[in-house]
């Protein structure tokens, strides 16, 4: 074949490939064949990694067979490749100002000793977690399915602070940032906005996550926590709390974690959606942590499959496992609810009876009878957000 004839054929394939029902968009399973990194960033142990600058690091699947998720093994996402490398404690406060009678700096003492300590447990998700199933690609970090994770964190309500500096009649709207800064001077800083009425009694300021500090890539010193939503808005070292009267315009919020506002919050590539939503609380979700895609079981072994599942905090009411591709379905043993926002561990044993590559699938019902849906049934939207396919993991019987 001719130079030129090569690549007239592969305009033409790359055409059919971009037919009208390509653009349209489908979606598959994430990426499960992700190697892990030889090399380990601090407080961590080897993950699966897509960037040292900022850190971009993700949970493997088999990092999933329990509720909590351990510090070392907890996904990283920063925005900004500035981060601090070195925090000074006896020099670090949080400045609460804004509309507010009394401006605050609060250092971790503080939060340590003059407020009532709480702990919550809770799923901390990436919104672009399992991004990698859209097709087309989306922007973004083509994430796998392990942006995710589950801890015990403990601080402060984030009510109880407010009440303490006493907010204006005119208050409205809550502002926070944190210490990592843009690359360049035109870039905006990743701040984050949330109503007064949508901060609950579950939203804290936490300092510690699974009874040790923050890990430094988690967001050390504090950061803070919203249970049930997603992660984008679970400021890292958080600095500064700014109360205003009215919506202030934000590239995090106007631009960026935005989902088309329809009914199926979904679009296509050609005919994006003109109005758009940001994106808040979670869907129900489920993982199979064990076996993996790498598993060879023998036939005839007794073999006990382990996964999670969770939701924005209605609570999971049951996980469903099919051997057989999605045919057929049969309830998962779940584990003790650690809280409405936790990962629900739960467990399948079965005896694979032939030699064959088997098909395994995982699909958890909340307690308002949201399921998930099979990841073709899931259609596209130009973030890549929000995905909660039913997982699935090929296995090979031997």
């Amino acid at each position: 074949m001719k130079r030129r004839d090569f690549f007239k054929t592969s305009l033409a394939a790359s055409a059919l490939a971009l037919s009208s029902s390509a653009w349209a968009g489908t979606t598959t399973q994430p990426i499960d064949s992700q190697e892990v990194s030889n090399v380990a960033f601090p407080e961590k142990r080897p993950l699966i990694t897509y960037s040292d600058r900022p850190p971009l690091l993700e949970t493997p699947r088999d990092g999933f067979t329990k509720a909590i998720t351990p510090n070392d093994e907890f996904f990283v996402r920063w925005h900004s490749p500035k981060i601090p490398t070195h925090i000074e404690i006896d020099d670090y406060n949080i400045e609460i100002n804004g509309l507010v009678d009394k401006p605050l700096f609060i250092s971790l003492d503080n939060l340590k000793n003059d407020y009532e300590q709480v702990t919550i447990t809770a799923v901390m998700q990436c919104g672009g977690n399992s991004r990698s199933a859209f097709k087309p690609i989306t922007s973004g970090i083509q994430w796998g399915n392990g942006a995710m994770g589950c801890a015990k964190f403990k601080g402060v309500r984030l009510n109880d602070i407010l009440a303490k500096t006493g907010l204006s009649k005119d208050a409205r709207w809550i502002n926070f940032n944190g210490s990592d800064t843009a690359a360049f001077y035109k870039a905006p800083n990743f701040v984050r906005e949330l109503a007064l009425h949508e901060i609950t009694d579950d939203v804290i300021v936490a300092y510690e996550m699974n009874d040790e500090e923050l890990p430094f890539l988690n967001g050390y010193p504090v950061r803070l926590i919203i249970p049930g939503a997603y992660a984008d808005s679970w400021v890292k070292m958080l600095e500064n709390i700014t109360v205003t009267g009215e919506y202030k315009e934000l590239f995090y919020m106007d631009t960026a974690y935005r989902l088309p506002d329809n009914d199926c919050e979904c679009e296509t590539s050609q005919n994006l959606a003109q109005k758009t939503k940001p994106i808040t609380t979670m869907n129900v979700k489920s993982m199979i942590g064990y076996p993996t895609s790498k598993s060879i079981i023998n036939v005839n072994a007794n073999v006990t499959l382990k996964g999670v599942a969770f939701d924005s905090g209605e609570g999971i009411k049951e996980v469903f496992i099919s051997l057989d591709s999605g045919k057929s379905w049969e309830k998962a043993t779940l584990e003790k609810e650690l809280s409405p926002f936790a990962f629900r561990a739960f467990s399948f044993r079965f005896r694979p009876k032939t030699k064959a590559k088997v098909t395994l699938m995982a699909k958890a019902v909340n307690n308002k009878g949201q399921e998930q849906p099979f990841a073709k049934d899931i259609q596209w939207n130009h973030g890549g957000y929000k995905y909660n396919g039913i997982d699935s993991v090929t296995i090979e019987v031997v």
